[in-house]
């Protein structure tokens, strides 16, 4: 029997706070830097992101900083927890990471630590990750999510070369929380206010008018409306999946480690849905 290739130790990075900013009410954004970054980079995709590694209260872990001798020797519930942020921007040259944070107050693990974060503070993080940057050589753009999406989307429609089509759609609480992005492309801000996460921005994409030629379209956010969106664009609108970025960012009522624990899952049961509802309407 051949052996089972030796896994590579995950790479940690340990940054430090630079500084923080209130962005809206409910987006913070903390930037970090120091020499943990020298070996770090995110500039190939731009849903490029990062796992936060946030350790139990009271928990105190050997230095130098080792995750697998950490999960080796420490009880399960001791070890760190993960967190998953898009980044928003890295500067190589300044080596500056930005991530920005939906808060909820004290709600959540994440949002709660960008809230207190302070210059100076340390943060471990592990990554990137990511598989998404727009294809200069489509027709035209789709862009649609949540505020767990708008980094990527932000970053996104920053890289687009001058003069391409995109068609951009952000659902947030309400006014207060649209942002300026540094690009001529327009996005659309849809205000949810009392209505299910999600339900705006189904409406809007099904309101489009798709023009003609190739699309490329990245979709992504609360599970729910990201499974309707996938079926309009990969059953009735028939899009290649190699055109499509498209996955549940987050699901209600679940945490990250519920949701990531049962996302492949739900991902493959959809698809197989899906699958068979196109093969049905051919």
């Amino acid at each position: 029997m051949a052996e089972r290739p030796e896994r590579k130790p995950r790479r940690v990075h340990t940054a430090r706070v630079v500084r923080t900013e209130r962005l809206t009410p409910h987006m913070q954004r903390v930037v970090l830097g120091g020499e943990g970054l020298a070996g770090f980079a995110a500039d190939t995709c731009t849903d490029h992101y990062v796992k936060l590694l946030f350790g139990p209260a009271g928990v105190t872990y050997p230095e130098p900083f080792d995750l697998e001798r950490i999960r080796a020797e420490f009880p399960r519930e001791q070890w760190p927890v993960t967190r998953t942020y898009t980044v928003r921007d890295w500067d190589a040259g300044q080596r500056e990471l930005t991530l920005d944070f939906v808060i909820h107050g004290d709600e959540g693990l994440a949002g709660p630590w960008a809230l207190r974060a302070r210059p100076g503070d340390t943060l471990r993080f592990m990554g990137p990750g990511g598989a998404y940057a727009p294809d200069a050589d489509a027709d035209w753009h789709l862009l649609a999510g949540d505020e767990s999406a708008l980094p990527a989307i932000a970053r996104a429609l920053e890289a687009l070369p001058a003069g391409a089509l995109a068609h951009a759609f952000v659902e947030v609480s309400g006014p207060e929380e649209e942002q300026k992005i540094g690009s001529p492309a327009e996005i659309v801000w849809l205000h949810r206010g009392d209505r299910p996460v999600g339900a705006a921005l189904v409406e809007a994409v099904r309101a489009l008018e798709f023009p003609e030629g190739r699309l490329h379209a990245f979709v992504h956010g609360e599970a729910g409306f990201v499974k309707e969106l996938r079926r309009m664009l990969r059953v009735e609108r028939q899009i290649p999946r190699q055109d499509l970025s498209i996955s549940g960012y987050w699901r209600l009522g679940h945490n990250e480690d519920g949701w990531q624990a049962s996302k492949r899952e739900w991902n493959a049961r959809i698809e197989a849905e899906q699958e068979a509802g196109g093969a049905a309407a051919a």
